[in-house]
């Protein structure tokens, strides 16, 4: 089978564009399963249940998140009510929403598992996505053989280190957060795929997806400057990984960029 993990999408901009790529790919690429990371869908930082919503019915099969879940107050209840929207699995353990989920491939009906951690290094304080991760593996393997998990993170080191440590225990381990895209897409000799950071669905002529004179402006004055989601033509990007069913193993990766004009 067939899975598609989609970067950090930025705003208004990333939705659309994915909106517009996603039925395309789903066809021509035969895709089983999409992941989209949503954490920055709504404004350009953090999603609420409208935007969730739009990329649910664009054909995102499940939301992944990060350190901006929370931006959006009403997106708590949603959390509560919907598991097809992530939040980092080593979170506190009573905050809302869970941290995995399965839900059944499209086409087979495959049950396909996906875990959303968060790193630690350079990032907000949060658990041990080490143990946090291989403390529920055997309660996601026993649900499921395809498992994708999306490392959240701003250290390459430390999702690198996550891909070794999973190796041969889940499908894939794709990184996000960075919303620039690397080249290091291998199979790991155990099978699973990885990929340090999938890049975003956000606009091409930004940095990282916002205005560039804002950022611009912030580096220079090191003043507080509102940042707003650029304009312009937007980049699609992400992984697309092959799975052997019966056995979760991965057999390839390949990265995905498609360019959505303005």
């Amino acid at each position: 089978m067939r899975l598609l993990f989609l970067g950090d999408v930025v705003g208004r901009p990333g939705r659309r564009a994915l909106a517009s790529v996603l039925p395309g790919l789903r066809r021509d690429a035969e895709i089983d399963f999409v992941v989209a990371n949503g954490e920055n869908a709504s404004n350009g930082k953090g999603i609420n249940p409208r935007g969730a919503e739009e990329l649910r019915d664009a054909g995102v099969d499940v939301l992944t998140s990060g350190n901006h879940i929370w931006q959006s107050r009403d997106i708590v209840p949603y959390l509560c009510e919907n598991q097809r929207l992530l939040r980092p699995l080593n979170f506190a353990p009573d905050v809302p929403g869970v941290g995995w989920t399965v839900r059944p491939a499209r086409r087979s009906g495959t049950p396909v598992a996906v875990v959303n951690l968060i790193g630690r290094t350079f990032m907000p304080p949060a658990a041990c996505p080490f143990r946090a991760v291989e403390d529920i593996l055997p309660a996601v393997q026993q649900e499921a053989r395809v498992i994708l998990v999306d490392m959240h993170g701003e250290a390459t080191s430390e999702k690198v280190a996550m891909g070794w440590f999973l190796d041969g225990k889940v499908s894939a381990v794709v990184g996000s957060h960075t919303h620039v895209q690397t080249a290091d897409e291998t199979v790991l000799p155990g099978g699973t795929a990885f990929l340090t950071d999938a890049g975003m669905c956000g606009p091409e002529h930004s940095v990282l997806g916002v205005r560039t004179d804002q950022v611009i402006a912030r580096f220079r004055s090191q003043m507080p400057v509102r940042f707003d989601v650029a304009s312009g033509p937007v980049l699609v990007q992400g992984a697309m990984i092959d799975v052997d069913e019966t056995t979760g193993h991965a057999t390839a990766i390949r990265r995905v960029r498609e360019r959505v004009p303005a």
